[in-house]
C-alpha cells in the first residue's frame, strides 16, 4: 500500500497537461515534476514510451501505479487528495454527476472536437459516439447555464478539466464562443491555480527552448 501522496507527473507546457497542473495546485499536491521536451521529440524516447507507449501527457506515477488518459488522472488525483474537496465522495448525490461529466469529456467532447478540427465528415447517428456536434455541444452549454460551475455550486476537478478544455476549443475556434462560455472559463480563469500554472509554464517554455536551442 501507498503511504505517501507523492505524484510524479509527466508534464508538457502547452499541452492538454496544463489542466492536471493546474489540478495539482489546486490541490496543494506534493508532486515531482518532470518536463518533457516535445519539440525535441523527448516524448518518444524509449524511457517515455516506457510510461506511455503513445507518447502523450499527462501520465504520473504514484508508488508503483501508472495512471495514464487526462481522465483517469483528474479523477485519481482528486480522489487520492479526497480531503480538499475537489471530488464529491462515494456516498455524495453529486458523485454520479461528476462522473458524468469527467467521462462525458472524453468519450463525447474530445470525438467531436477532433472531427471538428480535421473536417471529417459527420459519423452516422447511429455509430457516431458523440451523436452530432451541435447536440453534444448545447448537452455542455445547458448543463453551464445551471452553474455557476459542472456541478452547480460546487467547484470540482471537473470545472479545471472543462475550464482548461474550453478555453483552447475556443481560443482555436474549434468551439463557438457563447455568452455562457465566456462566463464559465472567465470564472475558472481567474482562480489563482490556473493564473500561477500560466506563470510556471511561460518559464518551463522558456527553459525547454533554450535547452533545445544550446543543443542544436
Amino acid at each position: 500500500m501507498t503511504e505517501t501522496r507523492r505524484i510524479t507527473f509527466f508534464h508538457c507546457p502547452n499541452t492538454r497537461s496544463k489542466g492536471t497542473r493546474i489540478l495539482l495546485e489546486e490541490l496543494g499536491a506534493d508532486y515531482e515534476l518532470h518536463a518533457l521536451n516535445m519539440k525535441a521529440g523527448e516524448q518518444r524516447s524509449a524511457a517515455y514510451l516506457a510510461i506511455n507507449p503513445m507518447g502523450k501527457v499527462p501520465a504520473i506515477k504514484h508508488g508503483e501505479a501508472l495512471i495514464t488518459e487526462q481522465g483517469a488522472v483528474f479523477l485519481y488525483l482528486a480522489d487520492l487528495y479526497m480531503d480538499k474537496g475537489l471530488a464529491p465522495a462515494l456516498d455524495d448525490p453529486l458523485r454520479g454527476p461528476y462522473l458524468r461529466w469527467m467521462v462525458y469529456y472524453g468519450s463525447c467532447f474530445e470525438p467531436a472536437v477532433v472531427d471538428r478540427a480535421q473536417k471529417n465528415p459527420p459519423a452516422s447517428l447511429s455509430t457516431c459516439p458523440y451523436g452530432d456536434f451541435d447536440t453534444m455541444l448545447k448537452t455542455v452549454t445547458d448543463q453551464l447555464q445551471q452553474g455557476p460551475y459542472m456541478l452547480g455550486e460546487k467547484f470540482s476537478a471537473a470545472d479545471i478539466l472543462w475550464g482548461t478544455a474550453l478555453t483552447w476549443t475556443t481560443g482555436f475556434q474549434i468551439v463557438p464562443m457563447s455568452p455562457v462560455i465566456q462566463a464559465y472559463i472567465d470564472r475558472i480563469n481567474a482562480r489563482p491555480a490556473v493564473q500561477r500554472v500560466a506563470a510556471l509554464d511561460n518559464e518551463l517554455s522558456a527553459q525547454l527552448a533554450s535547452q533545445a536551442a544550446a543543443k542544436s
